[in-house]
């Protein structure tokens, strides 16, 4: 069966709403639902660098802004891509979220609309 991949903060209220259209979505096309908590199980470089290519942006694209990590230790600093996607991988809580990962494609699922986005 094919499946859908969420990275999951079950904390996050957009991460539930997410979740939840994708459980939806995946019940409608007969797709099995795999669930990531990315802040327990967090990527590797290679996973982070891989979903990056998938969501067809650029590392600094994906990260949370807001976050007090991010001000604290890297705003203002002219990091490369791979420190971008290191400090990702050491911070996860910087990754956005929800990120559903369908086949070749991925999307931040901000608002839980952009799921449907993966089936066109």
């Amino acid at each position: 069966m094919e499946k859908i991949v969420v990275w999951h903060n079950p904390r996050c209220m957009k991460s539930r709403k997410g979740l939840k259209t994708v459980e939806d979505v995946a019940k409608a096309h007969g797709l099995q639902v795999e669930i990531r908590k990315y802040l327990e199980h967090p990527p590797t470089h290679d996973e982070l660098k891989d979903v990056i290519r998938k969501l067809d942006i650029k590392p600094i694209d994906l990260i949370r802004k807001q976050e007090k990590i991010w001000k604290e230790l890297f705003k203002g600093k002219d990091l490369s891509d791979d420190e971008l996607i290191d400090a990702m991988v050491k911070y996860p809580k910087l990754i956005e979220r929800p990120i559903v990962i369908y086949n070749d494609k991925a999307v931040v699922a901000r608002p839980e609309e952009r799921v449907f986005d993966l089936f066109v």
